[in-house]
């Protein structure tokens, strides 16, 4: 039983991964919109750069709460409640970043447009942050009882040792900051591979300034995380081998500065891909056996005391692999469509419309 609650608790955190790798770009994206962008065709480059794949990406997210309800129902049904005002936050962002992308090029006017443009901006810069203080709730635990049950305020005393603590404290927005400056060195990277001349440079310099930013708030993330959680440290040392996990981490955050340098934009996206696939694998292997800990260690949630029966496990287990099979070929095959340089405006064949979502 406890081997397929494993399981399962490396697929839910495989699901997010992907997640945050492949919207994570889309974020990054919208953070530097309105910075690497200095006319609205280049604004509109980076809305293109997106377009076909950013609905496609946050698919995962959805996928992984499915998959939360019936591989781990308490954590899905304590989580969804305590953390309900920040989720409302989030579903609120998501939906201002959709509609921004849809509806900017809908009317030629120049305050329509710059209007959409600052909320995707001020949507993806949020959700970057929120993403993070979310990963740093996580890690830090809640204030579960005894039933599984709490509730967070947006903040209380922004002490993250507190017997109540809220959902923003010093350590979570240390963490959202981290998650910003991640995220936008993946975005800029992403940009770069897809964009040529002015605007791809722009986006270079922007990756170099977010990836120093992301070295020093990694640096002061991790030494907080230890204090904060000690279980992960101790988790760390009972397992040696899941050093492995920040190894990658460290490799993907030298490569992304590497590659930068030398001007190979792809190789950079890998690396900073690679930086986010070691921290968050990290989190994940430090946190197990829980899935949220609470600020009493005695009512954390675990991969046994919040799993669904055996039973429940085989089947979804077989449907999961039929799901996730089609959705690899999908995506494969859409990134595949969609590869390559995004058409400066001048150059033959490019014709500037709406950046509707296509996939």
């Amino acid at each position: 039983m406890q081997t397929l609650q494993t399981l399962w608790f490396i697929l839910v955190a495989f699901m997010l991964i992907v997640y945050v790798l492949l919207d994570g770009f889309d974020l990054g994206a919208g953070v530097i919109h309105l910075i690497a962008a200095k006319n609205d065709d280049e604004r509109h480059l980076i809305i293109e750069a997106i377009g076909p794949v950013w609905d496609g990406n946050e698919v995962w997210i959805i996928a992984a709460g499915g998959t939360l309800f019936f591989a781990f129902p308490l954590l899905y049904a304590s989580s969804f409640s305590g953390f309900y005002l920040s989720l409302i936050m989030v579903l609120w962002l998501l939906i201002v970043r959709g509609v921004s992308i849809e509806l900017r090029s809908r009317i030629p006017s120049h305050i329509w447009v710059t209007f959409w443009d600052g909320l995707f901006f001020i949507g993806s810069t949020l959700l970057s942050i929120f993403y993070g203080a979310a990963l740093g709730n996580i890690i830090r635990g809640a204030p579960l009882d005894k039933t599984g049950y709490f509730f967070e305020a947006l903040w209380t005393d922004f002490n993250p040792f507190s017997a109540n603590p809220g959902i923003l404290d010093w350590y979570t927005i240390l963490i959202g900051l981290m998650a910003l400056t991640t995220l936008t060195l993946h975005g800029a990277n992403y940009i770069a591979v897809k964009t040529e001349m002015e605007l791809q440079a722009r986006a270079r310099r922007i990756a170099r300034m977010a990836w120093a930013a992301t070295v020093v708030l990694t640096v002061l993330g991790t030494l907080a995380t230890f204090s904060v959680q000690p279980h992960i440290l101790a988790s760390f040392m009972a397992r040696p081998w899941g050093a492995i996990f920040p190894l990658i981490g460290l490799a993907g955050l030298i490569g992304a500065i590497y590659f930068n340098v030398l001007q190979h934009d792809l190789p950079a996206l890998f690396s900073s891909g690679a930086f986010i696939l070691g921290m968050l694998a990290s989190s994940a292997f430090g946190l197990y056996p829980y899935v949220l800990p609470a600020v009493n260690p005695a009512n954390s949630l675990t991969i046994q005391n919040a799993s669904a029966s055996q039973y429940g496990l085989i089947v979804g287990l077989v449907w999961w692999s039929i799901g996730m099979l089609l959705a690899i070929i999908y995506f494969i095959f859409a990134y595949r469509q969609f590869s390559g340089k995004i058409q400066t405006p001048g150059a033959k064949g490019y014709e500037q419309g709406p950046a509707v979502a296509t996939s």
